[in-house]
């Protein structure tokens, strides 16, 4: 019996051939699994023309993606992380973060898509490439910088003034913490 294969089935054929098939694979296996229609002459031309069909969206799908590319390409991101005196960050730089990054230039990728073999655990310029379809790649530079200092004084400033406030708690005479702890029973107690 002549067939025409729906999808690839291995040691048989690939998708789209006409194939000479024993009669009893074809009913008990082929056909009613949907893996293969009977080749006549009405089912070849309702291949035929799918097939045009679906080469014609598969191209223009392509042009899409080859322009989504271009714009994809011409951003280059920056990408600002704590980092020890040697370089090495602390934490790393992943997909999800490359995604949220292009997502606040205004480009939409799935996280999926980017190609990260590692993820990048040093300061530097990296080249990552972002797989939109399988013959269309776009490659992004990625720049991991080191977090400024004074950002970081800040923030141990602040700790530190935070540190002392809880510590002044502690000192305060036992009979205005007391006090406290009455007050704040009594406005809880009102509040319910």
């Amino acid at each position: 019996m002549k067939v025409i294969l729906k999808e690839h089935i291995e040691g048989v054929g690939h998708l789209g051939d006409v194939l000479e098939v024993s009669d009893g694979f074809a009913r008990n296996f082929l056909l009613p699994r949907k893996k293969a229609l009977e080749a006549n002459s009405r089912n070849v031309k309702e291949f035929e023309h799918a097939t045009r069909v679906i080469v014609e969206k598969a191209k223009k799908e392509k042009v899409e993606l080859e322009a989504h590319a271009k714009k994809i390409s011409a951003v280059s991101l920056t990408i600002t992380m704590k980092a020890g005196k040697d370089g090495k960050l602390f934490g790393s730089v992943t997909s999800k973060d490359i995604e949220e990054g292009l997502a606040e230039k205004g480009v939409t990728v799935d996280r999926k898509k980017i190609h990260l073999a590692q993820p990048i655990k040093a300061l530097g310029t990296v080249a990552v490439p972002i797989k939109l379809h399988r013959d269309v790649t776009a490659t992004v530079s990625v720049e991991v910088v080191k977090k400024q200092e004074e950002e970081a004084a800040a923030h141990e400033a602040s700790e530190a003034q935070e540190a002392s406030e809880a510590h002044e708690t502690h000192d305060k005479p036992e009979k205005k913490a007391r006090a406290e702890k009455k007050e704040k029973k009594e406005k809880k107690a009102k509040d319910e």
